[in-house]
């Protein structure tokens, strides 16, 4: 990514976590970014932090129409769309059988539909200029197992079969797609628990349990800096850090092993909540 003025991305979830520290450094290679929040003073600050370049709005991304409104008044007043980074997302915990089906709704809606309504907002504008990156954010849980973490995999893994079978029909027609896979990242979203409507008492310890399960939080500046050196690259499944890709492969290549493994971390977890 150079130092160009010219180019444009519109980050959804930016008001926080990844989608902060990646509207920060997108703005500081130069680039006009429009940070999109559900809470619009978080991306209001977030933008001005980023400084004259930025532009922040309120954007709930289980709004389609609102989306598809939002990226193309972006696209349009600067001329393209050179980025999007369909980053809004949510996490919910706890054993399935405690989960309510609300739950599930809510989570479906935001990380599954949220990512959708962006991407078929940015597409068709992306095919008719030629070019355009998308990006997706998923996590490591959608690429193996996340126990206490289902209703969070489930989607995530949607996302990477969103953007890994896009990627193939979108890349003849000069539109690039890629799925940023990272495990357990210090933001906030560590430490917020389920979203206050969902009293799950079986919820873990996020912090302690993907720890167990991945290692420790992950710098979210480093990793949105090798973030955007895999984009430049145009990788197709971006996983971070380091010790994630090797748990990523170690799965692909030994999947009981991880399974063991995941079960151990789940014993460990169940018997601290209890």
């Amino acid at each position: 990514m150079s130092m160009n003025a010219n180019i444009t991305a519109f980050v959804t979830g930016g008001g926080s976590g990844i989608g902060k520290a990646l509207s920060l450094a997108l703005s500081a290679r130069g680039m006009t970014v429009c940070v999109s929040d559900v809470n619009l003073n978080a991306a209001q600050a977030v933008a001005v932090a980023c400084g004259p370049r930025a532009t922040a709005i309120a954007l709930d991304v289980c709004d389609a129409e609102a989306v598809k409104v939002s990226i193309e008044r972006f696209a349009a007043t600067n001329g393209r769309l050179d980025y999007i980074f369909n980053n809004a997302g949510i996490g919910i915990a706890g054993e399935t059988s405690d989960i309510p089906l609300e739950a599930w709704r809510r989570i479906v809606d935001i990380n599954i539909y949220g990512v959708l309504h962006g991407v078929l907002a940015a597409y068709p504008m992306m095919l008719k200029q030629g070019y355009g990156h998308i990006v997706n954010t998923a996590s490591l849980a959608g690429l193996g197992p996340a126990p206490l973490f289902t209703p969070y995999a489930l989607t995530k893994h949607a996302v990477v079969g969103l953007s890994t079978s896009l990627r193939v029909e979108a890349a003849s027609r000069g539109v690039r797609v890629s799925v940023f896979c990272p495990a357990a990242i210090e933001t906030p979203l560590l430490d917020s628990g389920n979203p206050e409507e969902f009293k799950i008492s079986s919820a873990p310890d996020a912090r302690r349990f993907l720890t167990a399960l991945a290692g420790p939080p992950y710098s979210v500046e480093k990793c949105v800096k090798e973030l955007l050196e895999a984009l430049d690259k145009n990788k197709s499944i971006i996983v971070l850090p380091a010790r994630a890709r090797m748990a990523w492969h170690l799965g692909r290549w030994f999947p009981a092993l991880v399974e063991m493994m995941s079960r151990s971390a789940l014993a460990n977890e169940r018997k601290a909540i209890n």
